[in-house]
C-alpha cells in the first residue's frame, strides 16, 4: 500500500521500526490461555524512547516548514511528550518552552531534569488548571514574538490530526511486522491519554486491512472527554487517508484508571511486577502499567482465552522515578 502523509512536512527523529516480539513467559504466567506480543515503542532511540516521537516528527516538520525557531508545548511534570519535545527541539535546532502544570516538586523529577538537560525552558504553574495553562501558553508565545522570535505551539500531548499521522504510520509498521511473523492478532491494547495514538492505530488497522480491534485503556482524561477527542482525530485522519473508520471503531475501558491521572494503582503495580519478573521489561506507573493491568484482568477473567493480543508499550519509563501525587 502507498504510505500516507508523504506530502506532510516531517523531521525524521529516528530510523527503522521499533521492536516487536512475543512475551512467552508473561503469556505462560497468565495460564497459557492467551498469546501476548509486545510493540516496544519504549525502545525508540531518543531520550529514553516513547511513542510521542512519532507525533513530534510531524509537529517539528510543521514548525520548520512554517519558519518557526521555537516550540511551545505543555503537560504535567512527568509528561513523556514534553521530555521528548525538548529532545526533538534540540535535534532540530529549535528553542523549546515547556508549560508544566504544578504543583512543582523539589528536587525535580527525571522528566524535568532531562528536559532542562536538552535545553528547554520550563514555565511552572501552581496548579493543573487548564485555563491557567492556556493563558500561560498565550503569554509565552506573545513574549517570544515581542522578542522577534517565531514560536510554533504544539497542543498538549502532541495530539490532533498532525501528530496522530505519526501513529497511523506506526500502526502500518506494526501490520508489516505482524504479517512477517505470520500472526493474525485479535486485539491491540494501548494506553489512551490524549487519544492520538489510539486514533492513529484505529485508522491504520483499517488501512492495512488487519482484523484486530483497538482497545484503549483510559489512563488520564475521563472517557467523556477522551472519546470526542478520539472521534475528531479519527474523522480527520479517515478523511485524509480514505480509511473506512469511525466512532464504532473506538473502544475504551476506564476500569483501571483508579483515582485518576498520575495516581498509581495496586493492579497496575502488580501487572508491572509480573512483566518485569517474567520478561525483564519495565513499564511506568502513570500510563503503560494501567493498560497492562487491563490486559491482565481480561486475560485472567477468561475473556481473552485462545486469542492473540498485541500490547502497545508506549514508553515513559522515566516515570518509574517520578514523585507522584
Amino acid at each position: 500500500m502507498d504510505t500516507p502523509f508523504s506530502d506532510l512536512p516531517r523531521f525524521r527523529l529516528f530510523d527503522g521500526p521499533s521492536p516487536f516480539h512475543r512475551l512467552d513467559r508473561f503469556s505462560a504466567a497468565l495460564g497459557g490461555r492467551v498469546d501476548v506480543w509486545i510493540k516496544r515503542e519504549d525502545l525508540l532511540p531518543v531520550a529514553f524512547g516513547g511513542n510521542k516521537l512519532r507525533n513530534l516528527e510531524f509537529h517539528v516538520g510543521a514548525a520548520s516548514a512554517a519558519g518557526a525557531d521555537s516550540l511551545i508545548t505543555s503537560g504535567r511534570r512527568w509528561s513523556n511528550h514534553c521530555r521528548l519535545a525538548a529532545a526533538a527541539g534540540a535535534m532540530a535546532g529549535l528553542e523549546v518552552h515547556l508549560v508544566l502544570s504544578g504543583p512543582r516538586v523539589e528536587p525535580p523529577g527525571p522528566g524535568v531534569r532531562l528536559a532542562e538537560l536538552f535545553g528547554a525552558t520550563i514555565h511552572w504553574l501552581a496548579t493543573a488548571d487548564r485555563a491557567e495553562r492556556r493563558a500561560t501558553i498565550d503569554r509565552v508565545a506573545a513574549e517570544l514574538r515581542a522578542a522577534g522570535m517565531r514560536p510554533h505551539i504544539v497542543r498538549v500531548g502532541g495530539s490532533g490530526p498532525v501528530g496522530a499521522a505519526g501513529q497511523v504510520l506506526a500502526g502500518i509498521e506494526l501490520a508489516d511486522q505482524v504479517r512477517a511473523a505470520g500472526l493474525v492478532p485479535d486485539l491491540l491494547v494501548v494506553p489512551s491519554a490524549t487519544g492520538g495514538t489510539q486514533a492513529g492505530l484505529v485508522v491504520a488497522s483499517r488501512l492495512a486491512g488487519t482484523p484486530a480491534g483497538v482497545l484503549g485503556a483510559v489512563v488520564a482524561s475521563p472517557e467523556v472527554e477522551l472519546r470526542p477527542a478520539i472521534e475528531s482525530a479519527v474523522a480527520a485522519l479517515a478523511s485524509t487517508t480514505g480509511a473506512n473508520a469511525g466512532p464504532d471503531d473506538i473502544v475504551l475501558d476506564s476500569t483501571e484508571l483508579g483515582a485518576g491521572y498520575g495516581r498509581p494503582t495496586a493492579a497496575a503495580a502488580d501487572a508491572a511486577a509480573l512483566l518485569a519478573r517474567t520478561e525483564g521489561i519495565l513499564v511506568d506507573p502513570i500510563y503503560t502499567a494501567k493498560a497492562l493491568a487491563l490486559l491482565v484482568a481480561r486475560a485472567r477473567s477468561g475473556e481473552l482465552d485462545g486469542r492473540t493480543i498485541v500490547f502497545w508499550h508506549a514508553g515513559g519509563t522515566p516515570g518509574l522515578f517520578e514523585p507522584l501525587d
